[in-house]
């Protein structure tokens, strides 16, 4: 609400369920790894082509005599911080009538949490939903001037070198293992490669790979990991449920270079490190800060406040199939 909440929405009893989707696998699979930056737009990889194998030979005439060098440019890939922040709000009174509730009042239920705790946790869960959005969908926009609003790069837009294009149909066997070898022939490392799908596409994953044993008291597959040949020297990939994912397409990220970024924020009598810092020699912030807002009224009120980035590594580490069928 743009409002404060106030004494007329009273609280509940008994537990909280959250409708939606709030999973965030993918940030949480890499937020050990994260990273902090001074500096708001960030290095992600130097980039270079060395051209195809050849069997280059000269004779001992041509090696007496002066050459042309042989050399090879680099281009700079980066990504950029972006500003996320959540304000919460409620009223004096509202955090005083603790023994007021709407709906069904049974003994032995007690009240879900004062508003404002329950209004800094699932605005701190919208957050981390929103972070793990733009790793993976975000639009790139650059540093400009105090008035842009500058976002990160996410897998959607950033990979470029490795992807196939599905037209429209269903993912199929043969589509992953074309992928599988344009990284290949790109050089992915595949490390720690995982397959992030939404919902209907690991739903196909599973049709695809899957083998169900004859069991009489349980039936079909939910596939985690699998085999792909050529996918590094194990050739076993993960699978990993991400709500946040676009419904037609899967990446294959390679893991072992993501990490998430942070701009420190100055420190607060809140905060919250997201993952174990790799750079000491930073000065001390935080990941996201909880900042109390000065007392003008008779309302609690505060924000959340990260800045946040993605370092997704060398772009043709990963891959995508665009364009899938996402209804049966």
């Amino acid at each position: 609400m743009s409002t404060p909440m106030d004494s007329d929405v009273l609280n509940y009893r008994g537990l909280l369920f959250a409708y939606g989707s709030n999973n965030t696998p993918f940030l949480s699979s890499i937020a050990g790894k994260s990273k902090r930056s001074r500096a708001w737009t960030i290095p992600i990889s130097n980039n270079y082509t060395p051209g195809g194998g050849a069997q280059t030979v000269v004779s001992e005439d041509t090696a007496k005599s002066d050459a042309v060098a042989t050399t090879v440019e680099l281009a700079q890939t980066v990504n950029v911080c972006q500003i996320q922040w959540r304000h919460v709000e409620s009223t004096f009174r509202k955090e005083s009538v603790s023994g007021q509730y709407s709906g069904v009042n049974a003994d032995g239920f007690g009240e879900s949490l004062t508003n404002i705790a329950f209004q800094k946790k699932v605005n701190l869960i919208a957050l981390a939903k929103d972070l793990e959005f733009s790793m993976l969908q975000g639009a790139y926009v650059a540093e400009g001037t105090s008035a842009t609003a500058t976002s990160m790069r996410g897998f959607k837009n950033a990979i470029s070198t490795n992807t196939v294009a599905a037209g429209s149909k269903q993912l199929e066997k043969t589509m992953i293992e074309e992928l599988v070898r344009e990284m290949v022939a790109s050089g992915a490392p595949f490390m720690d490669p995982v397959v992030i799908c939404g919902a209907f596409q690991i739903q196909r994953l599973s049709d695809i790979y899957g083998y169900a044993p004859m069991d009489r008291n349980m039936g079909g597959v939910y596939i985690k990991d699998f085999m792909v040949p050529g996918a590094g020297g194990s050739g076993i990939l993960t699978a990993m449920y991400s709500p946040q994912m676009p419904v037609d397409q899967i990446y294959i990220a390679e893991r072992a270079v993501c990490a998430p970024v942070f701009c420190p924020v100055p420190p607060s009598t809140e905060g919250i490190q997201i993952g174990q810092r790799m750079d000491a020699g930073v000065a001390s912030g935080l990941d996201v800060g909880y900042y109390v807002k000065g007392q003008t009224a008779a309302v609690a009120a505060g924000f959340l406040y990260m800045q946040p980035s993605f370092d997704y590594g060398p772009e043709m580490y990963h891959g995508s199939i665009t364009g899938l069928a996402y209804t049966a």
